[in-house]
């Protein structure tokens, strides 16, 4: 999509929104402009003398990703990545999450052409803050996140990030092989099930990747803390699960009510259970992340975004008995057969009926 494309798609979007959004779109508009603007090509980083060794490194390291990515599913190369930018902070925008004090559901917002999210992303921390505050005003509890990495689904051209460079290797291969993932397979409006499947594909992927380039030693180790922490990521998809049948049993009317049931749950069963998982990993109390993390009911339906399709994936792998590009074939195909029918409205239970 080139500027003047780029322009006449914000104007299309301001058109045709409510008044209540304008100011929003008009803030992240300008935003992602500002990112696109200040990009410089990766070759010119490359060149430049004043860029430190370690982040030369890290952007060669993000271009062998990228070409691994698309030459293992015979994709063409699309030019995400191909430009860096600068950022003058670490995060490059800080999320908000909302959900009812007496759910764990998150509260969509829906824009024309782009369809609905779960959450809203803003390059602004203060802004952040205002519309968070503005939904708790509204009785609704939020969570706010910096965010290190996002993708823009095509609209925009993504850039490297500077934050990108805070990442180990391996954590980096996730990074970029989730945002890749998102370029070559996307479910129109079902975030949770884009982003689950990003997850799933990316971690997958990683160990191919790093037997692929023979850094075997390494991947155990990195293999031994992901087992490690899958069994913390499942053991807090259950636990979210327990703590919403409790609000559907107790039904609590107030935000005070709810909060009397949260803190008891987090205290008689979340940390006492995830101490117990951590204590069977062999995880330190401050290397265990459920403990370190504040919860609510945003935080945990925004972690519930990312994990909780997880093991249906898996599952649904083993059963078939497909290898991962195999599985991914599958997974398309029953897409465009789900895009054909109109009695099952959410992807995910159509792929796992």
């Amino acid at each position: 999509m080139d500027f003047l494309k780029k322009c006449f798609f914000i104007f299309f979007v301001f058109t045709f929104s409510g008044c209540a959004k304008l100011d929003y779109i008009y803030e992240q508009s300008v935003g992602q402009l500002s990112l696109q603007t200040r990009a410089k090509n990766n070759e010119e980083m490359l060149r430049n003398v004043r860029v430190p060794k370690d982040q030369k490194e890290k952007i060669k390291k993000i271009q062998e990703l990228k070409k691994y990515f698309y030459r293992y599913w015979g994709k063409k190369e699309t030019p995400i990545y191909s430009q860096t930018t600068m950022l003058q902070g670490k995060a490059v925008t800080y999320l908000v999450v909302a959900s009812a004090f007496n759910e764990i559901k998150p509260v969509e917002t829906c824009f024309p052409v782009m369809g609905c999210f779960p959450y809203l992303g803003f390059f602004n921390l203060a802004s952040a803050r205002d519309f968070a505050k503005s939904k708790e005003q509204e009785d609704f509890v939020t969570w706010v996140r910096p965010v290190y990495a996002y993708s823009t689904l095509g609209y925009f051209t993504d850039t490297i990030l500077s934050s990108f460079f805070h990442y180990s290797d391996y954590e980096l291969a996730e990074l970029i092989f989730h945002e890749l993932f998102h370029t070559i397979f996307f479910v129109n409006n079902q975030v949770e099930m884009n982003e689950n499947l990003a997850n799933y594909f990316a971690k997958e992927m990683m160990e191919i990747y790093f037997k692929d380039t023979n850094q075997l030693d390494y991947l155990r180790i990195q293999q031994k803390e992901e087992t490690e922490t899958k069994v913390l990521r499942k053991t807090v998809v259950n636990l979210t699960s327990e703590l919403q049948d409790l609000y559907q049993k107790l039904l609590p009317k107030t935000k005070e009510e709810a909060q009397v049931i949260l803190e008891e749950f987090m205290d008689k069963r979340f940390k006492p259970e995830v101490m117990k998982k951590c204590q069977e990993q062999n995880i330190a109390p401050k290397s265990c992340f459920p403990l370190e993390r504040q919860w609510n009911n945003a935080s945990f339906a925004a972690f519930l975004t990312y994990e909780k399709k997880s093991d249906d994936l898996e599952g649904l792998q083993k059963k078939l008995g497909l290898d991962l590009k195999g599985y991914f074939t599958f997974i398309a195909k029953k897409y465009q057969e789900y895009e054909n029918q109109s009695e099952v409205s959410d992807f995910s239970l159509y792929l796992f009926r």
